[in-house]
């Protein structure tokens, strides 16, 4: 096919619209050798006649001539120039020629107006394969087989060669093997229209290939349509301009987004295809999917509340599922689970989690602040100055535990206590932790009485390792003493 085609031209053989073929001189040269046999009625003879040739092209009557030769010398004509541009096809202009002969008395025909009016009417055709959606013309082949290799181009759009190969196979076998974990098996691939092929004549301009036919099948066009960018152009503008979104105009030019710069004389694609089919694509899949574990929560009461712990660690399951998936031009349009095969059962995740509240106020009853330990100095005057609380020295262990509930109103360092809490108890009562080696709480946090909130230490203004505990009631010192029991 010749590729000397405007875009026009292209689309314009699709319409059936047939072109009138240039018309020729030889409408002047036959006439001018005709010899019209005008008959001269003997005397007594009144039955001589003259012989007519009445001319119709398909259906539509033309009219008369006297000479039938001229008619075929016009549609030789036509034949041998449709030929010599078609040079692959067969051409035939004679078949839609219907001459029916007449005797009449009188020859007063205007071979020179029907002959003229017959070579406008007559174009040459050629045998053609026509591909038909829903009974309607869309495009001509050359002949079978290109219609035949159109369809498996059409279908080659979304699977394979060698799915089709395979699934042809499949159609043809009584034992197909099963589907393995992994495989995608081609089950059909149809129009969802009904399509169907024919013989017909048509003008040789509307033949086309089947890279042609597929095209024009599958986007309603032969060719995109661009648009140049102007200045002041964005992709908005541009979108508005051929009615589309600018998502459907980000589609059509991949490439670009939203946020792309155009340049003044780019070129964008702004053709939507209008498809003539539909192709229906459907797969069995089988995969092996992941059952989610569950997660359960238990609640501890004897656990703070806020504390966590797992107490069993989640396991995700696994199963073998058979799916079959359905697209439509490529675009999937649902997935169905057709059979399930449980290859290894979940296991819950179990999480405990406390439910115990710590109460921010104190409950006015304090505990001894270490474990077990001794008096190692009392409240009073020592070395000249107010010693403010008691130290306690050489317990069990070094931990030091909150004397009564409450919240932590200071935790660092401060001056000769070096390492320091002190916990208002919420009623009246604040207690004070020194010397501390290390701090276990934060500042705003509540801490139950008995609770671990530092490790005994020598920090500050200390001579050895001990507790310096101190207590204050509605903000004067009181003898730690008169509260625990040593």
């Amino acid at each position: 096919m010749s590729s000397s085609w405007s875009k026009k031209e292209k689309n314009n053989r699709f319409t059936y619209n047939f072109p009138l073929i240039k018309k020729v001189s030889i409408i002047t040269v036959l006439m001018t050798s005709l010899t019209f046999n005008v008959g001269f009625a003997k005397e007594n003879h009144k039955e001589d006649l003259n012989k007519i040739y009445h001319v119709y092209v398909g259906n539509q009557y033309i009219g008369a001539v006297s000479n039938e030769k001229a008619i075929q010398e016009i549609i030789a004509s036509k034949e041998k120039e449709a030929n010599q541009q078609y040079k692959e096809l067969s051409i035939d202009a004679s078949s839609a020629v219907k001459i029916i002969p007449e005797q009449v008395f009188s020859n007063e025909t205007k071979d020179v107006d029907i002959l003229a009016k017959f070579e406008q009417s007559l174009v040459a055709q050629s045998p053609a394969y026509t591909l038909f959606v829903n009974n309607k013309p869309i495009v001509s082949l050359k002949d079978a087989k290109a219609y035949e290799d159109t369809i498996r181009m059409l279908k080659l759009q979304y699977v394979s060669q060698q799915e089709l190969n395979s699934l042809y196979a499949n159609q043809q076998s009584t034992n197909i093997p099963p589907l393995q974990t992994g495989e995608t098996r081609l089950l059909d691939v149809t129009f969802k229209q009904g399509v169907s092929g024919a013989t017909q004549k048509v003008v040789p301009n509307a033949i086309v290939t089947p890279e042609e036919a597929v095209e024009y099948l599958m986007t309603g066009s032969l060719e995109q349509e661009t648009y140049k960018i102007q200045s002041g152009d964005v992709l908005g503008s541009v979108a508005k301009k051929h009615s589309l979104t600018t998502a459907e105009l980000v589609t059509l030019n991949p490439g670009i987004t939203v946020d792309t710069v155009l340049q003044v004389g780019q070129a964008l694609n702004v053709t939507v295809a209008k498809p003539f089919v539909t192709l229906e694509v459907k797969q069995e899949k089988k995969v092996t999917d992941k059952i989610p574990f569950k997660k359960i929560v238990e609640e501890d009461p004897t656990m703070y509340k806020g504390e966590k712990v797992i107490k069993q660690q989640g396991v995700n399951g696994k199963k073998e599922t058979a799916y079959l998936l359905t697209s439509e031009n490529g675009t999937r349009t649902s997935k169905v689970a057709l059979e399930e095969n449980i290859i290894q059962q979940p296991v819950d995740e179990i999480e405990v989690v406390g439910t115990k509240v710590i109460s921010s106020r104190g409950t006015g009853e304090f505990t001894w602040p270490t474990v077990g330990g001794y008096i190692s100095s009392g409240m009073g005057q020592r070395w000249g100055e107010l010693h403010r609380g008691i130290d306690i020295a050489r317990p069990s262990n070094y931990n030091i535990l909150a004397s009564d509930n409450g919240v932590v109103v200071a935790a660092g360092v401060s001056g000769s206590y070096g390492n320091r809490i002190v916990i208002n108890h919420n009623n009246g009562y604040t207690t004070l932790y020194g010397h501390l080696s290390s701090i276990n709480v934060t500042v705003g946090q509540v801490v139950e009485k008995g609770s671990v909130i530092g490790i005994m230490g020598s920090t500050g203004n200390s001579t050895g390792t001990h507790l310096h505990f101190e207590v204050e009631k509605n903000g004067s010192l009181v003898n730690p003493l008169s509260y625990v029991g040593s």
